[in-house]
């Protein structure tokens, strides 16, 4: 393998149901800390759901770009805000037509459009503060851009739970392409009654918090939130190793039962980073909790890693943030990877029963307070699985 380009994501802005920043969300995530979930009656009629809400007000967007004043992009500005240092130093170093934007999400402002029919049936007219742009995929790349006044590529992957992972692969083609020095890479999602109805019809979604991996699973729980990246070709800083893409179409809502495409992906993230299974130092799940999901994706580990490795999923703490979720579980691993004391490395936990699935490998589920000896450098792997099977596996890791 010749040397690879590199590829830093030189700064986070994250928020969900833990916090409201890195450092807050890292203390509570190793403490697998549940306290952020809620309960929410006005989504599903005669359902009482488990939510990961992000409490407290936003973020107001400033008036001149009202017409893109929804949640999902309220959220992605408490993220954009953390990383504007790292950005503005950016800015002059490469100037506005060498930055791109590129975001994923699911919902887009569906909940403030929500709202919005609701104000018609009720009164005619659609409420004066609803504007497509906040509806349409396209507006939440469209925002950031024009917020910061940026002239590179920008716009917005929808492909259901791995927007957030392939946000950040194609940021990271976008510079070794040379088109752009720095792209703004993530996502957001936004909780929102299309997404919940919907997946109360698929019959996936359970009245308790997520159980995953567990023999008692029931179904996934919801969640929001963003995370966004400052994505350079800075070869210090928490890189980039390994992206691997999949899309195996077994169906249009469930995975393919064998676990093909996830490994598949699995197994390119690992030739992409120049790696072997045996490297990678800890995995997160996409867990979503659901039997469908966690069957094909625990056969799928199995396979890949013969030998075992740390894993957990992170749903059971902030649920399953959608179109966000790619990009925040990428969070996740940078975040451990960021919080590394000497050769140790602090796991999020597996949060569960503890009643092992008998149909199903058994995995090296990590418990709270555990920590893995790795060798320098780190590397840590993360699991996203979208509807159709869009997969996508991302591979980081700290500079050689």
């Amino acid at each position: 393998m010749g040397e690879r380009s590199p590829c830093s994501l030189t700064a986070l802005g994250v928020v969900n149901c833990l916090g409201r920043n890195p450092s807050e969300i890292w203390k509570r995530l190793i403490e697998g800390d549940q306290s952020g979930f809620r309960q929410r009656t006005d989504f599903v009629p005669d359902r009482s759901l488990w939510v990961g809400e992000v409490r407290d007000s936003l973020p107001e967007l400033p008036p001149e770009l009202s017409r893109f004043a929804c949640r999902n992009n309220a959220l992605t500005l408490l993220a954009l805000e953390q990383i504007r240092g790292e950005f503005e130093t950016a800015l002059s170093r490469f100037g506005s037509d060498r930055i791109g934007v590129i975001l994923g999400t699911s919902t887009s402002g569906v909940g403030d459009a929500e709202s919005a029919i609701a104000h018609q049936i009720e009164s005619g007219a659609l409420s004066s503060r609803f504007h497509y742009d906040q509806l349409e995929f396209g507006g939440a790349s469209s925002f950031v851009a024009e917020l910061l006044g940026l002239g590179g590529p920008a716009y917005t992957l929808s492909t259901a739970c791995s927007s957030g992972a392939r946000a950040l692969a194609s940021a990271r083609s976008l510079i070794r392409l040379g088109v752009c020095d720095a792209v703004i890479a993530g996502a957001t999602d936004s909780l929102c009654g299309l997404t919940t109805s919907g997946f109360s019809a698929l019959q996936a979604l359970s009245d308790e918090i997520t159980n995953p991996m567990s023999g008692n699973r029931k179904g996934l729980t919801l969640g929001e939130g963003a995370a966004l990246f400052l994505v350079t070709a800075d070869p210090d800083g928490i890189q980039l190793l390994g992206v691997g893409e999949s899309s195996e179409a077994h169906h249009m809502s469930a995975p393919d039962p064998a676990g093909t495409g996830a490994r598949s992906a699995m197994e390119f993230a690992l030739t992409d980073a120049g790696l072997g299974a045996s490297e990678i130092d800890y995995l997160n799940l996409h867990g979503t909790g659901t039997p469908l999901n966690d069957s094909m994706e625990s056969v799928a580990v199995d396979t890949v890693f013969d030998s075992g490795v740390p894993c957990s999923s992170t749903k059971a703490v902030v649920g399953h943030t959608l179109g966000a979720a790619g990009a925040m579980e990428a969070a996740f691993c940078w975040l451990l990877l960021a919080a590394r004391d000497g050769d140790q490395l602090t796991l999020p936990p597996h949060c569960w029963d503890g009643v092992q699935d008998e149909t199903l490998p058994v995995l090296a589920l990590a418990e709270k307070g555990q920590c893995v000896r790795a060798a320098h450098p780190a590397r840590v792997m993360s699991n996203s699985f979208g509807f159709g099977g869009n997969n996508c596996t991302l591979v980081l890791g700290e500079p050689s």
